[in-house]
């Protein structure tokens, strides 16, 4: 069952929890959305979702029939926030593989759909720089972890999501 969270603090943020699993991979996941998302910049919903949920959105509007990690859809019309859905297996294979904590990624993919909201893009070298430049000084502010740093998490990881 999903659970919507709202916070007087992060206006026009709107957090559903469709997989249940993401209570377990991450305790007090909305307090982490809500945190990242306030930090890059506030509005959006955001939904924790499955991998069978991502996998058909990813296939439906990217033509990719697998999972991802994040998807960030624009808002259909500019008076509505955009949408960040996010994968929990993909996430938490990815925080197991590159020896970092679930809750840090999670922060860190929800600062990068908000910065894709915001015009921010990785399809080319410049650009995809400058993104990441703007995720390591916003998880910084967080005190999370920076993905792009070799030898962070306990493997050293640092290896890009």
């Amino acid at each position: 069952m999903p659970t919507p969270s709202r916070s007087p603090a992060s206006a026009g943020l709107h957090i559903t929890i469709e997989d249940p699993s993401w209570h377990r991979l991450v305790p007090g996941a909305c307090r982490i959305v809500r945190r990242a998302a306030g930090i890059a910049g506030g509005g959006a919903i955001i939904v924790l979702a499955s991998d069978a949920t991502v996998k058909q959105l990813n296939a439906r509007h990217r033509g990719r029939n697998k999972p991802t990690n994040v998807l960030t859809f624009e808002p259909a019309f500019a008076t509505l926030p955009g949408e960040i859905i996010i994968a929990s297996g993909v996430v938490a294979r990815e925080a197991v593989r590159e020896g970092k904590r679930a809750a840090d990624h999670l922060a860190h993919l929800v600062i990068h759909g908000m910065l894709h909201l915001a015009g921010h893009d990785h399809h080319e070298a410049g650009p995809a720089r400058r993104m990441e430049m703007a995720e390591s000084r916003l998880l910084g502010r967080l005190r999370r972890p920076n993905p792009w740093k070799p030898g962070i998490g306990k493997s050293g990881g640092g290896k890009r999501a």
